[in-house]
């Protein structure tokens, strides 16, 4: 299977950047085994943001999580990085997921 590439969507990226330097290399661990076909270390499925969107849970430093989608065959998309600090994900972090799940389908993803 061909890797695939990641596409950042939104601020992920730069969000991902501001995680400590455990935590982000975790980060990229997790993302390098998804691109690969692969299941990362520690995952859940987050289908209240949309259909195949699963979550990265990084412990390092803190609790912060990476929500993607592999679905698609052209990439593996980050849809948002932050990090957790209440037990239940904040509905704020769950819409700007969704508003980037949407921009995907909508332009062919």
């Amino acid at each position: 299977m061909a890797e695939k590439p990641v596409a950042w969507l939104g601020s992920a990226l730069v969000d991902i950047r501001a995680f400590p330097k455990d935590a982000r290399q975790d980060a990229g661990f997790a993302l390098d085994r998804i691109q690969q076909g692969l299941a990362p270390p520690d995952w859940k499925p987050m289908s209240e943001v949309g259909p195949g969107v699963n979550e990265i849970r990084v412990r390092s430093g803190g609790q912060f999580r990476v929500l993607y989608v592999a679905k698609f065959a052209e990439a593996v998309y980050v849809l948002h990085a932050f990090e957790k600090k209440t037990r239940k994900m904040a509905q704020r972090d769950i819409d700007i997921a969704r508003r980037r799940y949407a921009l995907i389908r909508r332009h062919g993803g």
